[in-house]
């Protein structure tokens, strides 16, 4: 009797923060499985070393895998717990990009880059009866807010390799996470360059992290190196007397605020702020619907450090 095919549909991720790095702290389905879309599992990144055998003969030569790692892709809808002052159940896959999580009990929580005491989480993902595990995951993730869609983030997690194996499905709770708004008028109400409101097309937050796998003698592990976020948007056009996109490029200072809010119900808010943005060359406007439109990149940058952005959830 022929086994049944296994169904792509029937992918489980699990992602837990570890206490010790690398060390596998069972994530369960109960609590710690994730709702994702697009999901994307790479099992067995890394290179290939010839032997390069000099033979007598003509014939292909045996490679081995080495450096080997392994990457988790997938995107979350961006929105609240819908409690005041407590963690949503996708926290921990920001955390894994370099991220500190602050919760103040009944008021908000907080996302904001930190450059030492990163985290660092296992993911288990399962399809079908087979379960990979990756460890010592760290990651990057791009947020992305369009008009007439849901905001999501997008993570890429890159971990120490594992060999897979056949294990029990679990029973997953996914009821912690809350159906999402999409952005209009309506549910997005603020957009903010510099304190001036401007009609938005797409709004994208790239964390740009850096992450490094580190395949050594001795130590294997996956570093975040680096940070070099950047911020575009697509707007209306207005008149240069109200924002002028050229001379902000060319005169940067002072930089601009930038403050995105999304959301109408209490505890699925979610408000970006980057407080120092030095806004890139001027491309030049498009036309969308005979509209001129405006291209806009910019750099987050640290003032005192660590406070590029921040994610505030109320």
């Amino acid at each position: 009797m022929a086994l049944e095919p296994i169904k792509w549909r029937s992918k489980i991720i699990l992602v837990k923060p570890e206490t010790t790095y690398g060390v596998d702290p069972t994530p369960t389905g109960a609590a710690n499985a994730m709702l994702l879309t697009d999901v994307q599992f790479q099992p067995m990144e890394g290179q290939d070393v010839s032997r390069n055998l000099e033979r007598p003969y003509q014939g292909a030569q045996e490679d081995l895998p080495v450096g080997l790692y392994c990457t988790l892709s997938g995107s979350f809808e961006l929105v609240g717990s819908g409690t005041l002052g407590e963690a949503p159940a996708w926290g921990p896959m920001l955390r894994s990009c370099g991220v500190a999580e602050v919760v103040e009990a009944g008021v908000s929580v907080e996302y904001s880059p930190i450059s030492e005491g990163q985290e660092s989480v296992a993911a288990h993902f399962y399809i079908g009866p087979n379960r990979y595990v990756l460890l010592g995951g760290r990651s990057t993730a791009q947020i992305t807010l369009n008009a007439l869609g849901i905001p999501v983030c997008r993570v890429t997690m890159t971990g120490l390799f594992t060999v897979p194996s056949v294990q029990t499905r679990p029973t997953v709770d996914l009821s912690a996470f809350r159906e999402p708004q999409v952005a209009s008028k309506a549910n997005t109400p603020v957009f903010t360059i510099g304190g001036t409101s401007f009609v938005m097309r797409n709004f994208s937050l790239d964390l740009a992290c850096d992450v490094q796998a580190r395949m050594l003698v001795g130590l294997e592990r996956i570093v975040i190196v680096d940070k070099n976020e950047r911020l575009t948007c697509q707007v209306e056009a207005v008149p240069m007397t109200t924002y002028n996109p050229v001379s902000k490029a060319l005169t940067p200072k002072p930089r601009q605020l930038i403050n995105l809010e999304h959301g109408t119900v209490a505890g699925d808010r979610v408000k970006i702020e980057a407080g120092a943005a030095a806004q890139a060359r001027f491309a030049g406007g498009t036309e969308n619907q005979g509209v001129e439109e405006w291209p806009l990149t910019f750099s987050p940058l640290p003032t005192d450090g660590d406070d590029q952005w921040k994610i505030t959830l109320t």
